[in-house]
């Protein structure tokens, strides 16, 4: 589980902090190993429910008791679960993302590391923004479910999207798919983040199909759910603890 992503250079935190004192200039360009160049607009870390997609909205209407939002950024998801009177803490890896959300009224913001947390048991561990990306990679996916049933009440509930990737590879005249021979599996992508110039190492991150996300699930003794489903190969899963 790699949780220490770009936190020497904290990008996504100088980032949000710009935006939240009125400095913005420019987004946070991502670099993958899927050979692709895209933008992470800022405006968008700040954005209200109604702007956000029905998978996050969904999510959202299902969380109950004391939540964990786990990798909360600039806060918009705890923020909204805040203002319906429920219980949140916020957990983010990056000081400047905390620092935003706690100028934005979060009243439990705390900066660390998810392998570090050591908190209290949650009722709802949120997880969006395919914060199952946070894993790294397949093969680490337990380590990453094991931290997050240690943190959950036997009652619990575990709320996580992610998508399933296979429609970035070339398919053949049968139906398949192009997989690079030196790739564990198709939806462990490298990422790195340019902003204002400064860019970050390399981290790796996870994408996983339901399938595979539903055995991993079972092989940590979770049940998995399936929730609803996207609009462009994602979904929400809800995982609980296997009575």
């Amino acid at each position: 589980m790699r949780n220490t992503r770009i936190l020497n250079e904290d990008i996504i935190g100088t980032a949000l902090l710009d935006y939240q004192k009125g400095n913005y200039s420019e987004d946070i360009i991502t670099y993958s190993s899927l050979n692709e160049e895209d933008v992470l607009p800022l405006p968008y870390m700040f954005r209200e429910f109604k702007d956000m997609p029905d998978i996050e909205q969904k999510a959202l209407s299902l969380c109950s008791g004391q939540v964990l939002d786990v990798g909360c950024g600039a806060g918009s998801h705890a923020l909204y679960l805040q203002n319906m009177g429920i219980s949140v803490t916020g957990l983010d890896a990056s000081k400047g993302a905390i620092e935003v959300s706690k100028l934005r009224g979060l009243k439990n913001a705390i900066h660390g590391n998810l392998e570090d947390y050591q908190g209290q048991q949650f009722d709802t561990i949120l997880v969006l923004m395919n914060g199952v990306g946070l894993a790294g990679t397949l093969n680490e996916l337990e380590q990453f479910f094991t931290k997050l049933k240690s943190l959950l009440k036997d009652n619990g509930q575990i709320l996580l999207d992610s998508s399933d990737i296979i429609y970035m590879f070339e398919n053949d005249e049968d139906g398949g798919y192009w997989i690079p021979d030196n790739v564990n599996y198709y939806g462990e992508v490298s990422f790195s983040m340019e902003y204002k110039k400064q860019k970050s190492q390399s981290f790796p991150w996870l994408y996983v199909d339901y399938n595979t996300l539903q055995r991993a699930a079972s092989y940590s003794n979770l049940t998995c759910e399936l929730v609803m489903e996207g609009e462009h190969y994602d979904y929400l899963a809800r995982l609980t603890h296997m009575k």
